[in-house]
């Protein structure tokens, strides 16, 4: 009677997923249903729909779970694309290319019992619970995302100093460094889908909380100082509330309102995995993407993964603006890059310092700020009347005042049918690229219904 029921549910199992081969006209489609065997903590064995792959576990009625409950989503940090991260300022100014490519190199599979010792070795406060889930991730960074690693060990040089001395300040897990990876791919002008910015990915209200400006022209959620502190604070305080790491990280990915209703439809639980299934799609995907990015960044060596290597290093060193200053005034005077500037500044949203306003910091290459230095008052005095009219500096004034992330100097539009970012920069007098950094847009596709903020 047991194998009959068995039966029926294999059939019934095979005809869904003949249905799904059909809706997609038989093409090969990555899936990510899982199977969680409820009775054994974080015990997750997947699926693969197109290749009818239905393990054991998934026969025992009470394991099967629903669809919608199993399935999570990818972090948007592992779905960049890489010709476009390594093209940019930051890697091609940072970083060195490397003469071997780090993908060249044969992929050898590898047993679940050294990567589950791997992951027991790290010194880690956080749980790095081996499963099938937190396979699947570590082998998407080992093969397909083998580029970005090298891309991201790169960069690590230059920003883990920052994050770890924060993390010894607030006392707090050395293994929290690499959460930035998932977040932004060290990428410190990275806008999400949902608006959230910046190394650590705050949006807006969250970063207004702990202490960020965001307003028209100076959004400090893309400060990676500042906004390193800031999550510091964040991360801190979520820890203090659940007396867990795995809640407080995934509670700093989907807000701890979702993590407390996770808990409730749970009967009380509170281990990931035993809420797993009451977490939004994308926290699903999250813990295991941290526990694979620290898998990953410790063992890229017996993966075959060559580190980009850090060019020269750019002495910098900061000034205290206190005058309006526009970007382009400092790159005509001072022969460097608009983007080069940019990306020292990336708080700095529309090219402009409101140093009327208050002061500010500016971080330049030493010799271009001995060349300001030099230049006194005829930096400012350069084509003010071009960079700064009186009604924009009155605009200015005003907006710099407030802390409502530039939602009184925007102009909501909805794109219609037809309309094409270059449509829309005239009918409002600015510039495709200013359109495509207000809405953190890396091409000009648009799609029509969708709103983009004109600034």
């Amino acid at each position: 009677m047991q194998q009959g029921k068995i039966l029926a549910i294999l059939l019934t199992i095979m005809c869904h997923l003949t249905a799904v081969a059909q809706t997609n006209g038989g093409a090969e489609v990555e899936k990510d249903t899982t199977f969680v065997n409820l009775d054994s903590l974080g015990v997750v064995t997947e699926k693969h729909i197109n290749n009818y792959d239905i393990p054991l576990s998934a026969l025992h009625l009470d394991y099967i779970l629903d669809k919608d409950s199993i399935k999570f989503d990818i972090p948007e940090s592992m779905m960049l694309n890489i010709d476009s991260l390594m093209n940019s300022w930051q890697s091609r100014t940072l970083l060195q290319l490397l003469e071997n490519d780090s993908v060249v190199y044969q992929i050898q599979p590898v047993n679940d019992s050294i990567y589950a010792e791997r992951l027991d070795r790290l010194p880690s406060i956080v749980n790095m619970t081996y499963n099938d889930i937190t396979k699947q991730f570590i082998e998407r960074y080992t093969n397909r995302h083998r580029r970005l690693v090298s891309n991201m060990l790169g960069l690590s040089t230059y920003y883990m100093p920052m994050i770890e001395s924060a993390l010894d300040k607030y006392n707090l897990p050395h293994e929290l460094k690499y959460l930035p990876i998932i977040e932004s791919a060290f990428n410190p002008k990275a806008v999400s889908r949902v608006g959230a910015k910046g190394l650590w990915q705050f949006m807006f209200y969250t970063g207004k909380q702990y202490g960020l400006v965001a307003n028209s022209y100076i959004d400090e959620r893309f400060d990676p100082m500042k906004s390193t502190h800031a999550a510091m604070k964040y991360l801190r305080d979520l820890y203090n509330f659940f007396q867990s790491w795995d809640l407080a990280i995934a509670a700093y990915n989907c807000g701890p309102g979702n993590v407390k209703k996770a808990i409730i439809r749970s009967g009380g639980k509170t281990n990931f995995w035993q809420i797993y299934r009451y977490l939004p799609r994308e926290t699903r995907g999250y813990i295991p993407a941290f526990i694979a990015v620290n898998y990953i960044m410790n063992y890229y060596e017996e993966h075959g993964i060559v580190p980009m290597q850090p060019a020269i290093p750019i002495a910098t060193d900061t000034l205290h603006i206190s005058k309006n200053l526009h970007f382009s005034q400092v790159s005509e005077l001072c022969n460097i890059e608009m983007d080069a500037i940019r990306a020292m500044n990336p708080q700095y949203i529309r090219d402009i310092i409101p140093g009327k306003s208050g002061t500010y910091v500016l971080r330049l290459p030493n010799e271009t700020i001995t060349s300001m230095l030099n230049l006194g008052d005829t930096i400012y005095n350069h084509k003010v009347e071009v960079y700064f009219p009186e009604n924009v500096v009155a605009q200015m004034e005003k907006s710099v005042k407030l802390n409502d992330g530039g939602r009184s100097g925007a102009k909501r539009h909805k794109v219609r049918s037809g309309e094409t970012l270059s449509t829309i920069a005239r009918k409002y007098g600015v510039s495709v690229k200013q359109i495509m950094r207000a809405n953190g847009m890396k091409n000009s596709n648009l799609r029509a219904g969708r709103y983009i903020n004109i600034y």
